[in-house]
């Protein structure tokens, strides 16, 4: 279930609120003036959520200032009025008003304030186009907005639009240039002295940091701006400081931090300027309590938030409160054993609703009708409701589209997947499941559509990808893999093959917080006639897997095994593969994990004469090493070659360009920043040396800046770092350690990409003592995540971090095979691995087997 609700409510205000609340203060409106005071009373109604009193105010405003001729005011106000359009989903209204408001604005003379309505009425603009998808626009709206508070000579909106504009960029997945802009934002703020300007740019800026996932600065950032409201002793500075916490406790949720954000959370609530904002903070206190499991904590906090919302004005603000705390409690109704306490939070909840829809129905609002309904409906669906349940979920969905709001339809279109199999796996019935599949399709195309923006649109989704997004591409896969017949149709299982594919472009997507790559279809035809691409799928009642051969039809073959034990057997295998255990510790391991993927498939890989497995691992199997599975004779990589990629729509099929083959070597032997020393990178890097041309940064000369000059300056289609890294499922904790300093993955975009288009591509990227984070069960995701950010053809990296003398003996045999003839890069580790397991001090698979290719194999 999306969490997108409580966020719509708690969130902090957007980048763009910079400028909306400096000039409804504007010197043309004063409390002196009969419009004047319609404006303020619109103000405080808006401020509240009642929304259409203070649309209703403001229409009058605009014909008392358009009566007086007065056309500046006149264009404020109807900018007002478009941003409360906006916030009832009323596009036509909300487009007509601005567009009133631009042409009164951009008929006046060039006096400052006039300027100033101009700008505030382009800053609206911008927000109303990027609501409505249209990026572009709203980044050269938020340009020409900049270039007239410049006019202004106002500091404070050219600091706002410029947080706009990456804002703007973000959305297109534009990163690398919308973190340029934060950074040039960064720059001016620091330059400024410390005041309330400084606080609330800091403030802003943080807020958009986080939502391009840039987490570490985001914090800083927050901090900064803390400080300086702290230091400021002004009593009307309260309001801020909540703002601020409440933004940390954020951006510290978002990094995992669950103890600190609670903190923060609290510390947010104790200096609330207002019961509404203590309620919105207390609400996403409470949506994290929930998903921690602090049953004692969430139900106490849960009836102080009950009390408060009697007393909360009527309107918008305290209708999406409701439905947050009702979306809390259908979920808290999970812990109960089915009797007293669970019955008494979905009543409650269902009670919430349904005054929650009263009022928003008063309003107009037809946003959040959908999401009561449809809150509604997943209620009913938690309690086996299941018409009911269908008919609140298809009003919900259809308010939903009728707002080309696809951010909130695909959850509808999951729930109604859900409800049409009635809870139930396998759907009990044809018809259901043909309406199942319809629904859950419609929901996986909405979310594929929603990929450059799908976090810019819905903030929480990076709290809760795994319980937003992911179970509807697995859900959906298991539909596809049901059938009535003894197997899939070739329909099905081309399709269950795309979706699992698209699920691992969604989770790097949800690394990254952008839309990281665009892929382009590709079939193993195409690429090499000798390789098996083999899926293998975790499902919540089965192993599937999935191979594709070239030039056949799909095959298919499954376990019936629950999801818990396939993780249980996978586990086993990866905790054996350590140095201190015995052949008994591993081999039965790695055994069973044979049997489970790969014996059912043996006898066509033979008989297709297969000589490269590519898998597209899934789940936990990202972090097992394929090369140590054994079929009671050998290892399977006595056998084939093998590679891993998140898909083969990610791989540029070139094979490598042997005449040019050069390095750049660099590595560290002295320990750093905590990290051991690695005294054989010295050897390493000096042998790989005697087997191709290359140039060498060690110890001292490996530092951030002079990296980046050779990568940017020298040909060498291949680089070789041997120094200290670590992959984690967060990309802050995703970087490879240089001499003074760390080089995280975004950053590590921005290095080996500096040459596109100029010279030759990195080939091969190789990662040499780089190992998973321990205790992160997605830390291979980070592998992943390096290997398509770096731009290189083909990544080589290890899961975990082994002996240095044995990474630099299989390193030196690697190089020396890729340097012969018709060798792929797959055959050429494969022949370094089969070398380092058959010498006696490295037979172990914890030796060789971490070392895994990704990406192109050729």
């Amino acid at each position: 279930m999306s969490l997108h609700i409580g966020i719509a409510i708690a969130a902090d205000k957007t980048s763009d609120d910079l400028k909306v609340e400096q000039t409804r203060q504007s010197p043309h409106i004063t409390l002196q003036t009969s419009p004047a005071q319609l404006v303020q009373q619109a103000e405080d109604h808006y401020q509240v959520g009642q929304l259409r009193e203070a649309i209703a105010l403001w229409q009058q405003a605009v014909y008392r200032y358009k009566t007086a001729g007065d056309r500046p005011n006149q264009a404020l106000v109807l900018s007002f009025l478009a941003t409360a359009f906006e916030d009832l989903g009323q596009w036509t209204q909300a487009n007509q008003a601005i567009n009133q408001a631009m042409s009164l604005a951009s008929t006046q003379n060039s006096s400052l304030d006039r300027l100033q309505v101009l700008a505030q009425v382009l800053t609206i603009q911008g927000r109303l186009q990027l609501a409505q998808g249209k990026a572009s626009e709203a980044l050269a709206t938020w340009q020409q907005a900049e270039a007239v508070y410049r006019q202004a000579r106002d500091p404070i909106g050219i600091l706002g639009s410029q947080i706009n504009q990456a804002r703007a960029l973000q959305s297109q997945g534009l990163y690398r240039r919308a973190t340029a802009g934060l950074l040039q934002v960064k720059q001016l703020l620091q330059s400024q002295p410390d005041g309330r300007l400084k606080m609330t740019g800091l403030r802003n800026l943080g807020k958009m940091l986080r939502l391009v996932g840039n987490l570490d600065q985001s914090g800083v950032v927050l901090q900064q701006s803390l400080a300086i409201a702290q230091n400021l002793h002004d009593k009307t500075i309260a309001s801020d400081i909540s703002g601020i916490l409440f933004s940390l406790g954020n951006t510290t949720r978002a990094q995992g931090k669950t103890e600190t954000a609670l903190d923060y959370y609290q510390k947010a609530i104790a200096t609330a300027p207002s019961l509404t904002a203590k309620t919105q903070i207390q609400l996403a206190q409470l949506n994290l309590l929930v998903n921690s499991d602090r049953q004692t904590q969430t139900q106490l906090l849960f009836a102080q938030i009950q009390s408060q919302l009697a007393q909360l004005p009527p309107g918008r603000l305290a209708a999406y409160a409701r439905i947050d705390l009702a979306r809390s409690l259908v979920k808290m109704g999970k812990w109960g054993d089915g009797g007293g306490l669970r019955s008494q939070l979905l009543k409650t909840s269902a009670e919430e609703l349904a005054i929650a829809i009263q009022h928003i129905r008063a309003a107009g609002d037809s946003r959040a009708e959908s999401y009561a309904l449809g809150t509604l409906g997943n209620l009913y669906e938690t309690t086996h409701q299941w018409q009911d349940a269908q008919t609140l979920t298809q009003q919900a969905l259809s308010l939903a589209q009728s707002l080309d709001a696809s951010e909130i339809a695909y959850q509808w279109q999951w729930q109604l997947g859900r409800i049409f199999c009635q809870d139930t796996q396998p759907c009990s019935a044809t018809l259901n499941l043909q309406n199942a599949t319809i629904a859950y399709g419609s929901a996986v195309k909405m979310l594929q559509s929603l990929r450059t923006d799908l976090v810019a649109v819905n903030q929480d989704v990076q709290f809760s990808f795994r319980e937003s997004v992911e179970p509807v591409y697995r859900q959906f896969v298991e539909l596809l893999l049901q059938s009535a017949g003894d197997a899939p149709s070739q329909e099905n299982l081309k399709q269950a093959r795309e979706t699992i594919e698209a699920l691992q472009l969604a989770e790097l997507d949800n690394f990254f917080r952008e839309a990281c790559t665009n892929a382009r279809p590709v079939k193993i035809d195409q690429i090499d006639l000798r390789a098996a691409v083999i899926y293998p799928i975790i499902l919540p009642s089965q192993f599937a897997v999935i191979l594709a051969l070239p030039n056949q039809p799909l095959r298919y073959y499954k376990t019936s095994q629950p999801q818990a034990n396939v993780e249980d057997i996978l586990t086993q295998m990866r905790q054996s593969l350590r140095p201190t255990a015995f052949v008994e510790d591993w081999l039965p391991a790695a055994q069973q994990v044979y049997d489970l993927l790969l014996r059912p498939l043996a006898a066509e890989l033979a008989s297709s004469e297969i000589k490269t497995l590519v898998f597209v691992p899934d789940g936990l199997l990202r972090s097992l090493p394929m090369a140590a599975l054994h079929d009671g004779q050998q290892y399977l990589i006595e056998k084939y070659s093998i590679v891993l990629t998140p898909g083969l729509q990610l791989l540029q099929p070139q094979p490598l360009e042997r005449q040019q083959l050069q390095g750049l070597l660099a590595g560290l032997t002295q320990a750093r920043e905590g990290f051991a020393a690695l005294p054989n990178v010295g050897v390493e890097i000096n042998q790989i040396q005697s087997e191709i041309p290359a140039q060498v940064l060690l110890d001292q000369s490996f530092t951030d800046r002079s990296f980046k000059q050779k990568v940017e300056f020298t040909p060498s289609p291949l680089v070789h770092l041997a120094t200290h890294g670590q992959f984690s499922s967060n990309a802050d904790q995703t970087f490879i350690l240089t001499w003074d300093g760390r080089i995280k993955v975004k950053e590590l975009d921005q290095l080996l990409r500096s040459r596109e288009g100029r010279i030759n591509p990195i080939e091969l990227l190789v990662l040499s003592a780089c190992q998973t984070a321990t205790g992160d069960k997605r830390a291979a995701l980070g592998m992943a995540g390096v290997a398509v950010r770096s731009g290189a053809r083909s990544t080589l990296a290890s899961l975990w971090s082994v002996s240095d003398r044995s990474t630099a003996s299989l390193m030196i045999a690697f190089y020396r095979e890729l340097g012969k003839p018709g060798v792929t890069k797959a055959e050429a580790l494969r022949r370094a691995q089969v070398a380092l397991l058959r010498q006696d001090d490295y037979t172990s698979p914890y030796y060789w087997a971490p070392f895994v290719l990704l990406g192109n194999w050729l």
